[in-house]
């Protein structure tokens, strides 16, 4: 019998690579895989169009998703983790010292549902006492799935022929949180900074307290095609675990990246983050950050409704004491 062919959108990490160059594969399947598209547009792609059989997909839009019944469902496997405390941008006119001087400003984010800001947007409202309805939000693109936002949540989106980054540039917004590092600062433009100028400090003391590495992606499937091919989920999850263990195996390689300090980087994310910090599955910890983010995105005023994890994976257990090597 033939492999069923399966399309996969995702990002090209050393941990999802080995199932694009075909090292690893599900059993039963052939992929195509497609890795050349930025984050927003494959999330956009799959929600609106479904038009990959598989896709990495932003966190929080799946939760969306979920609640509108859109026809996609989700395995437990993580693909892309971030603090986040890095990515907030300030103009340097505007007399923002600390997280509270956000408040009555106009802050900019590509959009609110965004998973990078939803994290980032809660941890600011839990951890620096910066209420999320102090601020007037203003977003760039339109929302991967659409809401309807409470009535005393400052929201609007900007005009099509302008863009965040100049924005900040010229102070038509205050601040910016934003997906990824804006031009702006990489240049070194002096009306830009960071909020945060030592934002690994910020996170590490975020993940101590709170024990949280921020999940960015689930793995959406369409659900006709899990309906069709039952046994489909738990062969991607094995397959993506199995790529998820290749790709760490060979960063253990010092040559893999011109980095001198590449493998002390390494030891020391063990450290501080434990021996897997990118595992799959819903552990105990997985369990409680996808948690939290339900929990900002309810208090947020996206969801109307707190699902549990559950209902919103599909179970890719295999029975108490099976899926190992033993035959």
């Amino acid at each position: 019998m033939a492999n069923v062919h399966l399309t996969l959108a995702c990002g090209d990490y050393e941990i999802t690579r080995p199932l694009k160059d075909g090292s690893v594969s599900p059993d039963g399947v052939d992929l195509t895989v497609l890795t050349d598209l930025d984050s927003t547009t494959r999330h956009w792609r799959f929600l609106r169009n479904r038009e990959f059989d598989v896709a990495e997909l932003s966190a929080s839009s799946f939760l969306l998703a979920r609640e509108v019944d859109l026809p996609i469902l989700a395995i437990p496997v993580f693909p892309h983790r971030r603090f986040r405390h890095e990515f907030v941008f300030v103009n340097t006119n505007k007399g923002i010292r600390e997280p509270k001087d956000l408040i009555g400003k106009i802050v900019g984010v590509k959009s609110f549902q965004a998973t990078a800001i939803a994290w980032m947007r809660g941890i600011l409202e839990s951890e620096y006492g910066v209420p999320h309805k102090s601020i007037d939000w203003r977003a760039e693109l339109d929302e991967d799935v659409e809401f309807v936002a409470p009535p005393d949540l400052k929201l609007s989106r900007i005009p099509d022929d302008k863009n965040l980054e100049d924005m900040l540039v010229s102070g038509e917004i205050d601040a910016c949180l934003h997906t990824d590092l804006i031009e702006p600062y990489l240049e070194g433009n002096p009306n830009v900074a960071r909020l945060f100028d030592d934002y690994k400090a910020e996170e590490v003391a975020y993940f101590r307290k709170t024990g949280i590495f921020p999940i960015m992606h689930v793995v959406g499937i369409r659900r006709d095609v899990a309906e069709r091919h039952p046994w489909l989920p738990i062969e991607l999850y094995k397959a993506f675990d199995r790529a998820k263990a290749a790709g760490v195996k060979r960063m253990f390689n010092p040559r893999v990246a011109p980095l001198a300090w590449w493998r002390y980087a390494m030891q020391e994310q063990e450290k501080l983050l434990g021996k897997d910090p990118w595992e799959y599955g819903l552990t105990e910890r997985n369990r409680h950050t996808l948690e939290t983010l339900i929990g900002y995105s309810h208090a947020h005023g996206m969801l109307k409704k707190r699902p549990s994890l559950d209902e919103l994976f599909i179970d890719v257990s295999q029975g108490r004491k099976r899926g190992g090597h033993r035959v």
